[in-house]
């Protein structure tokens, strides 16, 4: 299993980041490879994705979300990866939005480009990108679901 971790910091409210980032169907527009994202429910997404020239689709869970603070997410078929994305205000028109996630890299290509980096690279380059459709946005973000979603209970 591997691990990114990433982080930049938006020049927006916390609740515009947020609400942003709730709204997955805008997602191609600042994601690369993401083709588009299906909310089938309030909490599972369908995803159709083609990186390198390999399309795939999958669906995800949310596990956890909480307005203005985190959204988590697993993976519940196709390639293995969970992950968690938390919004964390910096000042009233500054947040810094961070993404942990996990996943498992299958065969040898995706091997190798995890241990190229390309994994890293790329969630810093969807970061990046979602900080300048946002800002570009003045803050306006496109939508919003304030949906409270109970993390499991554990064993």
């Amino acid at each position: 299993m591997s691990t990114v971790e990433q982080s930049i910091d938006v020049d927006v409210p916390v609740s515009a980041a947020y609400n942003q980032w709730t709204q997955f169907a805008e997602f191609p527009n600042f994601m690369e490879g993401v083709e588009r994202i299906d909310q089938t429910s309030d909490t599972m997404t369908h995803w159709v994705t083609e990186i390198a020239g390999q399309k795939r689709e999958f669906d995800a869970e949310i596990t956890e979300q909480h307005p203005d603070e985190r959204v988590a997410w697993k993976s519940v078929d196709g390639t293995s990866h969970a992950g968690v994305v938390t919004f964390h205000r910096l000042d009233a028109a500054k947040t810094r939005v961070m993404v942990q996630m996990d996943y498992q890299p299958e065969g040898f290509v995706e091997q190798a480009g995890d241990k190229l980096g390309f994994v890293e690279r790329r969630v810093k380059g969807d970061l990046e990108r979602f900080k300048t459709f946002i800002e570009s946005r003045g803050g306006q973000e496109t939508g919003a679901w304030r949906g409270d979603v109970q993390a499991p209970p554990t064993a």
